[in-house]
């Protein structure tokens, strides 16, 4: 009986489906005509027209080929009007396919003025947004049907549509004059004031390293790169425990270890409990009592983890917008960037890093927050002289670079020291080299590595709790 039952309901959800999709799509023929009508009567509101719609957002073929037409006269620098046009159209052939001279004049005559253009052009694109939506609905029902596909996947694919169409915007970019560009700048420039003298963006906790970088800057994408075993996590976490500690949502999106390893570093970390014993099942009374205070301070602080394998980018957007709207989201940590899945599995792995690279940018800009992304060296660092690493040394490193704000490397002497009087020597001490900042100075900056908590500390403080400089 309930197979039936299963039967007749995906039956009525296709004949639902189709009775929608029989219907006319959304669509304003008077307002395409109008638009274009508008550009016929005052040829200087095509840029006012371009920047609102495309030729694609058009539903009727003869306005989309008049549209255009229109705006290839427009980028020719040809002066536009109606006879100008009707002779373009009939040398290329496109005079009856948009209906002849007397559609042209319906359109020409459609407005007594211009003034509405953009009110138009708005109708326009919003009928297209409509459309849009529609298509990519459509596109979702039939793979939902398709069993091949993962639901996770088909989740993946469904937001990628949606955001696609969202991130389209349908044009309207506008410049923006500079004087309300300087009042938002000394909104910017007030607000550092009235915090007093220090950094101007989020503080890592790390004061050597904020006053090199000012902090972490919203819309800024970080990269925090080394070799295996640097401690390149280890300084990422760090970061976001002390960034959750003053109040501001932190997510960690981890790639490569599970929640629960993390919470345990995380825990070492804060509590200075050695990681090592912790693992083997053997930690001191007073250990026990520093992991039961942590727990209770930390389980109160706004940090998150997502520790989900194989994430897109598409995955990880969706996740941080989430979370934006949810909560005060200050920072996204993500570790790493070699092992994001890339949206197209066959581009280039050149062109599939770029794509992920450009993307997130763009999430920092987005949602106004800095983006820290852990990333990989490549073995070149260890065959060159120092060892030291380079920006050439990061994998795919022309577009991680580019699109980059602030590049960062971790660097531990001690990790490539041959003898044990050079261990020593070199023993807790760490390097964060700033090699590339887009609004700042590049230097290097020292760290105190704490290798059994997994944790680095501020260098040469008698106290060395985070946060006071």
């Amino acid at each position: 009986m309930a197979a039936f039952q299963r039967v007749d309901e995906v039956t009525s959800t296709r004949r639902n489906g189709s009775d929608v999709l029989d219907r006319l799509p959304p669509q304003n023929l008077e307002a395409e005509r109008g638009a274009i009508g508008s550009i016929l009567y005052d040829p200087d509101m095509c840029d006012e027209v371009s920047l609102v719609v495309r030729p694609e957002d058009f539903y009727s073929d003869a306005n989309r080929k008049l549209f255009e037409h229109v705006l290839g006269m427009h980028n020719d620098g040809l002066r536009i009007d109606s006879t100008l046009l009707h002779e373009r159209l009939r040398k290329s052939g496109d005079l009856d396919f948009i209906g002849g001279v007397a559609y042209l004049m319906e359109v020409a005559e459609s407005v007594p003025h211009a003034a509405n253009a953009v009110y138009y052009a708005q109708i326009v694109r919003d009928k297209a947004t409509l459309r849009s939506l529609i298509h990519a609905s459509t596109e979702i029902l039939r793979d939902a049907f398709d069993e091949s596909i993962e639901g996770r996947q088909m989740l993946s694919r469904a937001e990628e549509k949606i955001f696609g169409i969202l991130e389209r915007g349908g044009g309207g970019g506008e410049a923006t004059p500079m004087a309300d560009v300087l009042h938002a700048a000394l909104d910017r420039i007030d607000a550092r004031l009235e915090r007093g003298a220090g950094i101007g963006g989020i503080s890592t906790g790390y004061g050597d390293l904020d006053q090199q970088t000012g902090g972490l800057h919203n819309s800024e994408l970080v990269i925090l790169a080394a070799r295996p075993s640097m401690g390149k996590t280890a300084l990422a976490t760090n970061i976001a425990d002390n960034v959750a500690r003053e109040g501001l949502a932190t997510l960690v999106v981890s790639l490569e270890m599970s929640r629960l390893e993390l919470a345990e570093r995380m825990l070492c970390a804060r509590g200075r409990i050695n990681g090592h014993k912790l693992r083997n099942g053997f930690i001191s009374p007073g250990d026990r009592r520093k992991l039961v205070e942590t727990f209770a301070e930390m389980s109160k602080m706004p940090l998150f983890i997502d520790d989900a394998p194989n994430r897109t980018m598409t995955e990880i957007a969706a996740t941080a917008r989430r979370l934006k709207r949810r909560e005060k989201l200050g920072l996204v940590v993500i570790d790493y960037l070699q092992l994001i899945e890339p949206d197209n599995p066959k581009d280039p792995r050149q062109e599939q890093v770029a794509k992920i690279a450009r993307r997130l940018k763009g999430l920092a800009r987005e949602l106004s927050i800095p983006v820290l992304c852990l990333a990989q060296l490549n073995r070149q660092t260890e065959s060159s002289k120092e060892n030291i690493p380079r920006l050439s040394h990061l994998r795919e490193s022309g577009a991680i670079e580019q699109d980059a704000d602030v590049v960062m490397f971790v660097h531990r002497e001690e990790y490539y020291a041959t003898n044990e009087e050079d261990k020593a020597r070199l023993a807790g001490e760490a390097q964060i080299i700033i090699a590339k900042q887009r609004n700042g100075p590049i230097g290097d900056i020292k760290l105190a590595w704490l290798q059994d908590y997994t944790r680095f500390e501020n260098l040469a403080r008698e106290d060395y709790g985070l946060g006071e400089f």
